[in-house]
């Protein structure tokens, strides 16, 4: 497995948004082959994180450029920052 984490710092709606967006977001992300999971986290300084899990580390990296595509077309509004990013693979796992 292979996961990529997204960390967004500055906009404490995201988390909310993306909610929102679920039925969005499962398309977009829940499409690409190799998928297994998909979590946002609300930090509790308003940092949101996505975490995507995959079978292999191409799904992991179509997963950033999907979501960053998804965000620049329709989530412009909201003055999202570009994320900090680390992926890597899953040596654990329970």
């Amino acid at each position: 497995m292979y996961a990529t984490i997204r960390s967004y710092s500055g906009n404490t709606d995201l988390a909310d948004a993306l909610v929102e967006r679920e039925s969005d977001i499962r398309q977009v992300i829940g499409t690409i082959g190799g998928f297994r999971a998909y979590h946002v986290v609300r930090g509790a300084d308003g940092e949101t994180t996505t975490i995507s899990v995959f079978d292999d580390q191409s799904g992991a990296e179509e997963s950033n450029t999907a979501a960053a595509a998804y965000i620049r077309d329709n989530m412009a509004d909201m003055s999202i920052s570009t994320p900090q990013v680390t992926a890597g693979e899953v040596v654990l796992s329970f």
